[in-house]
């Protein structure tokens, strides 16, 4: 199994009287990453709460009863915890009331899950969220040079543990994935009423990656209201499809301030979903994957290595514009993400200006693997 950065992070957190939750899309690997973790702990019990038979053991749920069904073991993990009514209430009960048990609750859909939790929880979990594989992990795995040469077959198929595990046959998985995965945790989800209009807007962000986006256009685009649109980016973004980056801006009224850009979390299921998967040295689209995978392995980063940082994009109404800005208390990288190395890249006088103490960064397909490799 490739090993996971996140799984120190995991470890450190055991019997602290809080559940840990880890959210992730679909097949990112987490119940695989918690097999791994367990694998020689024979105190441990494992609940598929996709399981009907499951549900009902939280059913009218006390201590006493959840105590004698746990028995002796001391790990409990419970995979797709959103399934389960009322499942806040049910970790609060565990973490409560049974301090020996430490429970961990995967989710595969954040805006289920989180509605579920955050009330009943406040306080008393950790949470984390597992991506596809990273750079830096698959590096770890097979060596840097390897990894950087594999960069131009990482931007056309991904990083899915299952794609980047198969050879030959990454375009059919990445397609029975996409398919599977959002008609089963988008599709479905009863806010939804048009789901051919779901499938039309995911087709209309992937070609905009990169740009961006405005929501009424998108709206007259597919047929949709554009409060509709933004309702149904919300969902997609809470089940790890997608992501937002807003503009970033003080008070300055030269700065744009409601603009955002829509970026995939894996590149391999963009491709699947414009039905494109034709080499990368042959692409059009070169520099906008090449920069959606950049910021990718930064939140990865970010999240794995708890730097607690914010990201934005920026831009001028005179349209100068820096693809990534990275802050954290108050201090500000400035990042141009450019795929060819001779293109020429420096930072808008505007900005510098009004930002004068920011550091300016260009990653490029030479030097990327220096900023999180």
């Amino acid at each position: 199994m490739i090993f996971r950065t996140i799984i120190e992070n995991i470890k450190k957190e055991f019997f602290q009287s809080k559940a840990i939750v880890l959210l992730g899309a679909r097949q990112v690997g987490k119940s695989t990453m918690l097999k791994n973790i367990f694998k020689n702990e024979q105190n441990t019990l494992w609940l598929d709460a996709e399981n009907p038979d499951v549900a009902l053991i939280f059913e009218n749920a006390t201590a006493t009863r959840l105590k004698s069904f746990f028995g002796h073991n001391k790990f409990v993990i419970i995979d797709e915890a959103q399934k389960i009514d009322n499942i806040g209430s049910k970790l609060k009960l565990i973490t409560d009331y049974i301090p020996e048990i430490q429970v961990i609750a995967t989710g595969s859909s954040a805006f289920e899950l989180r509605n579920k939790l955050n009330e009943p929880l406040t306080g008393r979990k950790f949470e984390h969220k597992l991506f596809p594989l990273s750079f830096t992990e698959m590096k770890n795995e097979i060596g840097l040079l390897e990894e950087i040469r594999m960069l131009p077959h990482r931007l056309v198929y991904g990083y899915y543990p299952e794609v980047v595990t198969t050879k030959n046959g990454e375009e059919k998985i990445l397609r029975l994935l996409s398919d599977s995965y959002l008609y089963k945790d988008i599709l479905l989800f009863n806010g939804i009423r048009k789901p051919e209009k779901m499938q039309e807007l995911l087709k209309a962000l992937a070609w905009q990656i990169g740009s961006e986006v405005n929501y009424n256009e998108l709206g007259k685009m597919i047929g949709l209201k554009s409060e509709t649109v933004e309702e149904y980016i919300h969902m997609l973004e809470q089940s790890f499809v997608i992501y937002r980056l807003n503009s970033y801006h003080t008070n300055q009224r030269s700065e744009i301030k409601k603009g955002k850009k829509i970026y995939f979390n894996d590149l391999g299921i963009r491709n699947a979903i414009i039905s494109d998967f034709s080499p990368f040295e042959t692409r059009s689209d070169k520099g906008n994957l090449f920069e959606n995978f950049v910021i990718n392995e930064y939140f990865k980063t970010n999240e794995y290595q708890e730097k607690f940082q914010k990201f934005y994009f920026w831009r001028s109404n005179e349209q100068q514009e820096v693809d990534l800005i990275i802050e954290k208390n108050g201090l500000l990288q400035a990042i141009e993400i450019k795929w060819n190395t001779k293109s020429k890249a420096k930072l808008p006088l505007s900005f510098s200006n009004k930002y004068p103490e920011s550091e300016f960064i260009v990653i490029n397909s030479e030097n990327f693997w220096e900023s999180f490799g």
